[in-house]
């Protein structure tokens, strides 16, 4: 494919994958000596890769082939579009499954995709980094809350980097298959998994200081922000920085905990395959926000996949 006129001479266009608990996410994207430069492609797909990993540790066959099959997609849009590179990375998922390797290995036959996997700490950084692309940080300390599938990091950081992070064991589709089997749940099932959530943030002394602005990632957030404002279809343009109020939040803790999950998926704003994990991230949300005394969380479209680029970026990926 001809490389379009508004790339610059030294750019250099790369693929970004991040495989998630419960979604794999595509950027295909320019970027030069300055960072991203520009974004030619930007789509998610849920996956499931976690899908029974909290219980038992290991990521099934049928799971290995779903996920061939959406990772082999990906790398023919990456080719199509002119990708110089693929860089793909596992999150929490990977690093819990007792057969990781072989899931890589698996994967690396199938498709060519070569997977690596990162640590907490790294995810929880480069996360971060990406995280808060477009969105004004100058004016002092930030946080980024990013509530994934099988984890949840929270990151303090200022301009001149990374303060303080965490990644807890934490996640919608992991508090989904651990406490909340029914859907609507019990008011027992609902105290537990408050409890649940609770305990695990109390470990997390750094939010309990003045938070000057939180930054919300992922399906949790963005979902929200698309119920709010009553998109007919997903857009992120109008979703990123969006400013989510924590009334707003509990008033759509209230209508969802007591729907079953058909009546969830009816919400034109919910897709079918974070239906049911929904009520698990926005409890994470919710439990985040009381600890750290916070009325109002920024929303964040972006996330790893961006932050991954700018990794290549200091790495000197795009020069020739």
């Amino acid at each position: 494919m001809d490389r379009d006129s508004g790339a610059e001479a030294n750019d250099m266009r790369v693929s970004s994958i991040d495989i998630g608990t419960n979604t794999i996410l595509l950027l295909v994207a320019d970027i030069g000596v300055n960072g991203i430069a520009r974004v030619v492609h930007d789509e998610q797909v849920i996956a499931r890769i976690g899908k029974g990993v909290d219980e038992k540790r290991v990521i099934n066959r049928e799971t290995f082939h779903r996920a061939a099959d959406f990772l082999r997609k990906y790398g023919g849009t990456s080719t199509r579009l002119g990708a110089e590179k693929i860089i793909a990375v596992g999150t929490s998922a990977l690093r819990d499954a007792a057969n990781r390797e072989e899931f890589r290995e698996f994967i690396l036959k199938e498709t060519g995709i070569a997977i690596e996997i990162l640590t907490g700490n790294d995810e929880a950084e480069w996360t971060c980094r990406g995280a808060v692309v477009g969105i004004d940080t100058s004016f002092g300390n930030f946080t980024v809350l990013d509530i994934g599938g099988g984890s949840t990091e929270i990151i303090a950081a200022a301009q001149s980097g990374i303060l303080d992070k965490v990644s807890l064991d934490i996640g919608c589709v992991r508090v989904t298959e651990r406490l909340l089997q029914t859907s609507p749940p019990t008011d027992q099932a609902l105290a537990e998994t408050r409890a649940f959530i609770r305990q695990q943030l109390e470990s997390v002394s750094f939010i309990r200081s003045s938070i000057p602005l939180a930054v919300g990632v992922a399906g949790t957030v963005t979902t929200l922000a698309a119920m709010m404002l009553q998109l007919p279809q997903y857009d992120p343009k109008k979703v990123h920085g969006y400013e989510l109020q924590l009334d707003d939040i509990v008033s759509s803790f209230n209508l969802l905990k007591g729907k079953t999950l058909d009546d969830i998926k009816a919400i034109p704003q919910i897709s079918a395959g974070r239906a049911d994990i929904l009520l698990a991230g926005i409890m994470i949300l919710l439990e985040f926000m009381d600890a750290a005394r916070l009325r109002t969380i920024v929303v964040s479209d972006r996330g790893l996949r961006y932050g991954i680029l700018l990794r290549e970026v200091e790495k000197g990926g795009s020069s020739h």
